[in-house]
């Protein structure tokens, strides 16, 4: 399963010698510094737009030629509510020193989409200017894990995007306290994509948590559907990528919401 491959793939990434910084360190020279509010910013009225920055996926290769992370960046700056940035190196061809950039040029709450099996991946993530990480429940499927994981984001001033592909994985989430859930309508056993399954998972999450629907989210009628299921928050890669007019396409997806032709 890809999956396996992927997370495989990180560990020898974080057991390499060059993966090595001083965890408390960071904790002590980020302690005073402020951080945007990635739940703040997804919890207006209207649809709520999380664009990502993303060259690649295991499942449709390379989704953007003249891939130029800071230059998209800043075409989400006036057009979304906040920014996803890949950082996974091998599979979605990404880069912390990304999300790096990015944090230095625009002015919204940045998540870190990466395969975090390792709290120094967190650390990492503050440092690099994030304002939230992605925990995949999928990965982390240990309530109590699962729990500490989002003990070291909150402790950081961060929030976590927790991220569900099913009913258990819905209830593990919500019992270990997670506040915003990312139902991925990708299967990430055979990366088929069925909207459905916000609408069917939308239903188990209570008043108080943020849901965000991820991926395969390309037409009006997608928001049509997301808003019908009482969800008011995207996160949208590759139909961004492969549009020539973000503003435009994002605006497209707010008037829809809004029920406007």
């Amino acid at each position: 399963m890809i999956l396996d491959d992927i997370v495989s793939k990180k560990k020898i990434t974080l057991e390499k010698n060059e993966y090595c910084f001083d965890a408390l360190k960071i904790a002590e020279s980020v302690k005073d510094t402020s951080v945007l509010d990635f739940y703040e910013a997804l919890s207006k009225d209207g649809l709520s737009i999380i664009g990502e920055v993303k060259k690649a996926s295991p499942s449709r290769g390379v989704i953007k030629d003249n891939f130029n992370p800071v230059e998209i960046a800043k075409q989400y700056e006036n057009a979304v509510d906040a920014v996803s940035v890949l950082t996974e190196e091998h599979f979605f061809m990404g880069s912390p020193d990304y999300l790096k950039e990015i944090h230095k040029e625009i002015s919204l709450p940045l998540l870190r989409k990466d395969f975090i099996i390792s709290p120094l991946q967190i650390f990492e993530a503050r440092e690099l200017g994030a304002s939230a990480v992605l925990l995949i429940v999928a990965i982390i499927s240990e309530k109590r894990a699962l729990r500490e994981f989002l003990n070291i984001v909150h402790g950081l001033k961060m929030r976590a995007l927790v991220e569900v592909h099913n009913e258990r994985e819905l209830e593990t989430a919500l019992l270990a306290g997670a506040k915003i859930i990312g139902v991925n309508n990708r299967n990430l056993y055979d990366f088929s994509e069925d909207i459905n399954t916000t609408v069917r998972l939308s239903k188990m999450i209570p008043d108080g948590v943020l849901a965000v629907s991820e991926s395969g989210i390309h037409t009006m009628e997608d928001i049509e559907i997301i808003k019908e299921a009482g969800v008011s928050a995207v996160l949208v890669g590759e139909s961004f990528m492969r549009c020539g007019d973000i503003a435009k396409k994002a605006e497209v997806f707010k008037r829809a919401y809004e029920g406007k032709n």
